[in-house]
């Protein structure tokens, strides 16, 4: 093997070595995927080297057009993971290199049953849903297009039927599930079990939320857009939407027992008559406190954090700070402004300096 080959090959098991440190295998391989989004990974190294588990491998193999897609869905979820929480104390922080107590993407989120757990979970599950979909409707893939189901229906008296490419989020459902549903055979102990159901259940409460948000979109046909007859089909909501509706749920989740019997209970003795809905972000353990720092569980704190001295929401000084106060310091921004087009040919503009004051969490 040549000097060059060695160099590759080198490269590559550093890299193997980095991801297989960060999504390690046993309760959590199923998330390996995200590694896909998070580093980069170029899909030329082909399925057998990307961090995925043995059999997301072998479903990658039988469709290697879906790469580009999974890679999609993983970013989606982080990204919008990310901007719901931006104002929060826990920001969503992705971690991007292995550091001590954080030995995968989201830290200790991912692992201790908590609200967290409960979004992250839902929230990576809909982006794999809703980027498969939109690559179907795309014409992308040849097994799956637009959603067939619906042709030649709707309602003639009524002047309108169903046309166009209505999104197929039905194969991106069945997709997601095939992708991230499996037992976790390295569950042992009732809690293990409780989080694995309780993650299961989580993912398809993300799916569900893609389908609750489907939308209906038509096109007017007629003399002088008169919309004598209308053409319709479904379409996805913006993830930005489906985000906001997993925020929701997150915020009205629902605690369970860490036992099950024959299914998962709501925790409260008094409310374990109320069936769980599958929509409901369910959570086992309650939320550590995210306001100090805690090296152990991979928590920094939010010390340093930049706050808003005006808001009464969570970006607020006084709940972000968590009631520690905040430092103010002037920054000075300097731009070009006032410009103008001068005859000929160049552009002419002011030098703009402004004052804004930048608080920060003590």
């Amino acid at each position: 093997m040549d000097r060059v080959a060695l160099l590759g090959l080198s490269r590559l098991c550093v890299l193997w070595a980095v991801l297989i440190a960060l999504f390690p295998c046993g309760t959590q391989g199923n998330w390996m995927w995200l590694g896909i989004a998070s580093f980069g990974v170029p899909e030329k190294l082909g399925c057998a080297n990307l961090p995925l588990n043995s059999r997301q491998k072998e479903l990658c193999k039988r469709k290697p057009y879906l790469l580009s897609s999974i890679r999609e869905g993983a970013r989606l979820g982080i990204q919008e993971c990310r901007s719901q929480f931006r104002h929060e104390r826990w920001n969503c922080e992705v971690a991007t290199s292995a550091t001590p107590g954080s030995s995968h993407l989201f830290g200790n989120e991912l692992t201790s049953g908590t609200k967290e757990t409960a979004f992250i979970y839902a929230v990576m599950a809909a982006g794999l849903v809703h980027s498969v979909t939109r690559s179907c409707s795309a014409g992308n893939m040849t097994e799956c297009s637009c959603d067939t189901t619906l042709q030649n229906g709707g309602s003639a008296s009524e002047g309108w039927h169903w046309g166009g490419c209505s999104d197929d989020v039905q194969y991106g459902m069945w997709f997601s599930r095939k992708f991230l549903d499996f037992p976790d055979r390295n569950a042992t102990g009732k809690e293990s079990k409780v989080l694995s159901a309780m993650n299961l259940h989580n993912n398809e409460a993300g799916r569900q939320a893609v389908a609750k948000l489907m939308s209906v979109d038509c096109r007017c046909h007629g003399v002088s857009g008169s919309c004598a007859v209308k053409t319709c089909w479904k379409t996805m909501s913006s993830f930005e939407k489906i985000g906001r509706l997993l925020k929701d749920k997150y915020e009205n989740s629902v605690q369970i027992s860490d036992k099950i019997k024959k299914k998962m209970r709501r925790r409260e003795k008094d409310q374990r008559k109320i069936p769980i809905d599958k929509d409901e972000l369910l959570y086992i353990n309650k939320s550590p406190n995210y306001c100090v720092e805690d090296k152990k569980l991979g928590i920094p704190g939010t010390q340093g954090r930049e706050c808003n001295r005006t808001s009464e929401g969570p970006d607020g000084c006084n709940l972000l700070c968590c009631g520690r106060g905040y430092n103010t310091h002037v920054v000075r921004h300097v731009e070009r402004c006032e410009c103008k087009f001068i005859w000929c040919c160049y552009v002419r503009c002011r030098r703009c300096e402004s004052m804004t004051d930048v608080h920060t969490c003590k």
